[in-house]
């Protein structure tokens, strides 16, 4: 769900050169961009989520300090001469600020180690392709070998198009080993936000042992109008939202972004996950 920002000449912060207005999708209201971020991008007045950059959230999620990047140097290339997507991944590293559409490391979350991969929306809608799927196994692959839980958020629009066949292979990829690491013995947890769709939906975001999502969420694989017309039927009101699925068991629990780290730190203790011991 898009959001706007405008500049409000008559109302600057103190110190500040220019200010900016964030009108709320849903409740119309204005809201200061500095205190949209302070609250983590959610609505004072109607508690709206707002799409959050990844490294927003490894902010608030992790120990500070802790968090330590792998593979940061893989990017996207046009393997396939796609028509145009050479200027759409340039575009793409301009709007998201990062190399591709997920950003994966190891952190500690009140003193517990973890593998975290956050998925994100300014890039190409955090679509999966070859890189998507190669740092995510990754991840799983190390977390397998150091016995670390695994705690993952996802946005995507779904496979990348641009990639063709290769792009819908990450989901068997992933997948794979998605399931070394269960088998491990090891948990998976995965919070899924608006949106989540597409063959991520189909393959590593519905795989975990625990999944959660913000409220509202935009989950699925087609999107509603697609299956409407392919059903020839009109869908039940909030059809694929967060409460629907909730609803229907498909998610575990809906969790409000500021209870992130409180939920994941409550929930790696009841699962056996302890704090490291200073040296």
């Amino acid at each position: 769900m898009p959001f706007f920002i405008f500049k409000n000449p008559n109302n600057r912060l103190e110190g500040a050169s220019e200010d900016f207005l964030v009108t709320c999708p849903k409740c119309k209201k204005n809201l200061e961009e500095g205190d949209l971020i302070s609250r983590l991008n959610v609505c004072e007045y109607c508690g709206f989520h707002f799409r959050q950059r990844a490294r927003q959230r490894l902010n608030y999620l992790c120990d500070r300090g802790s968090f330590s990047e792998t593979d940061a140097e893989m990017k996207s290339q046009n393997i396939l001469n796609f028509p145009d997507y050479d200027n759409k991944l340039e575009h793409a590293k301009l709007a998201g600020s990062e190399s591709d559409a997920v950003i994966c490391g190891t952190a500690k979350i009140n003193g517990i180690k973890t593998a975290i991969f956050v998925m994100e929306p300014f890039f190409m809608m955090g679509s999966m392709g070859i890189v998507v799927g190669e740092k995510i196994t990754r991840l799983f692959e190390l977390a397998t070998k150091e016995n670390l839980p695994v705690v993952g958020f996802t946005v995507s629009g779904g496979a990348r198009m641009q990639e063709g066949i290769l792009s819908l292979m990450q989901m068997a990829k992933i997948s794979g080993a998605v399931k070394h690491h269960s088998d491990a013995g090891l948990l998976y947890i995965c919070a899924l936000t608006d949106p989540t769709t597409g063959g991520v939906t189909a393959s590593f975001a519905m795989q975990a042992d625990i999944i959660i999502s913000e409220p509202d969420a935009l989950i699925g694989f087609a999107g509603p109008r697609v299956i409407e017309q392919t059903i020839r039927k009109k869908l039940p009101e909030g059809f694929q939202r967060a409460n629907f699925l909730l609803e229907k068991g498909f998610v575990d629990d809906i969790i409000e972004r500021k209870e992130h780290r409180k939920y994941f730190t409550k929930i790696l203790h009841l699962h056996g996950y302890e704090k490291e011991l200073k040296a």
